[in-house]
């Protein structure tokens, strides 16, 4: 089977389960009223300004990549790598994951750098991200310890799911197979030519995720991860005040629901659609029991402020796609960037 075989049918794979968990979260929802909400209930005024929060923590992000690859010596025009980064968000509503590639696939293009030694600054990003993440966590369960045990008393097929996770035989059934196949064919490979490439790639990888030990500006590199994380969190902060039931709420609880939500982004469909969805209004309805039509508009919140975030990668993606090949037309731009 072609390469493009398996993407097409991995596109549509993860579509069907995109689309499956969106209606599941929508199935009930009077489109009408949701339609009615979003012309007279919002203030878009906060809406523009989470747009522009997210732009500058993509810039930040962009930055910070920088740090990484001048510690291997590769200097990225700053234009060039918020155009990947944007690029890469942009191809995750494709296929999850695939803008890790693509970033890295655009960027090594047009900067001329190894693509692996890219692809291991992604990762190295990517470990920084979720520890940050698993902080975070970690001062709401601190915080907010009640309304987390609330929640998954609520939402039990989500413990239990991932409590099956350690308790399957499946599991460590599926890890020893992989382990086993992965030894075989390295022991039949070994020799080969493209195991020699294959290394080389490994080799160019690991000096990627090795780059956090070299990093010149460590407190800049601190700096820009946690203002990222911080311009995240407020872009959806400011979303609460766009409509009266979560105007009222305080920054605290957002965290928590921000926290909630990230994990839904980690599912694997498209954009995190349905599963994000699903967090926020869980979580809203645990804050807000009782208030009026609080279902209702819990979905309309989640249906906004995601499609704000869903939109800003599109258009901003979609431009930087285009914008890109012109940017970087001139021959001479192609050169090595590499430090002396």
């Amino acid at each position: 089977m072609s390469l493009i075989y398996k993407r097409i049918i991995k596109f549509f794979l993860f579509l069907g389960i995109t689309s499956f968990l969106f209606w599941l979260v929508y199935r009930d929802q009077n489109w009408s009223d949701l339609v009615k909400a979003l012309k007279e209930d919002v203030d878009y005024t906060w809406i523009w300004v989470a747009i522009g929060m997210g732009i500058l923590s993509h810039i930040c992000r962009a930055l910070r990549w920088q740090l990484l690859t001048a510690s291997m010596g590769y200097r990225i025009r700053l234009a060039n790598s918020f155009m990947g980064v944007m690029i890469g968000y942009f191809a995750n509503i494709a296929l999850p994951r695939m803008g890790e590639f693509t970033r890295c696939g655009v960027v090594s293009k047009y900067e001329d750098i190894p693509f692996a030694k890219l692809l291991g600054t992604v990762v190295t990003e990517r470990v920084i991200d979720m520890l940050i993440l698993l902080g975070l966590t970690f001062v709401v369960i601190l915080t907010q310890f009640k309304q987390i045990v609330f929640f998954l008393e609520e939402n039990k097929g989500i413990e239990d799911k991932f409590l099956s996770l350690f308790h399957s035989g499946w599991i460590l059934f599926v890890l020893a197979g992989l382990l086993a196949v992965c030894y075989l064919v390295w022991r039949l490979l070994r020799h080969s030519a493209f195991y020699q490439r294959l290394k080389g790639f490994g080799k160019g990888l690991k000096e990627g995720i090795l780059t956090i030990k070299r990093v010149r500006h460590k407190g800049l590199f601190i700096f820009y991860s946690l203002f990222i994380w911080l311009l995240y969190y407020l872009m959806f902060y400011v979303c609460f005040f766009c409509f009266e039931f979560t105007s009222g709420l305080g920054p605290l609880v957002a965290l928590t629901i921000f926290v909630l939500s990230s994990y839904g982004m980690v599912a694997p469909v498209q954009g995190g659609i349905g599963a994000w969805h699903f967090m926020v209004i869980a979580a809203l309805l645990i804050y807000l029991p009782h208030t009026p039509g609080v279902e209702s508009m819990s979905k309309t919140f989640a249906l906004l402020t995601h499609g704000t975030m869903t939109l800003l990668y599109i258009v901003v993606g979609a431009l930087c796609l285009l914008v890109m090949p012109l940017y970087n037309a001139d021959s001479r731009k192609k050169a090595p960037k590499k430090q002396r």
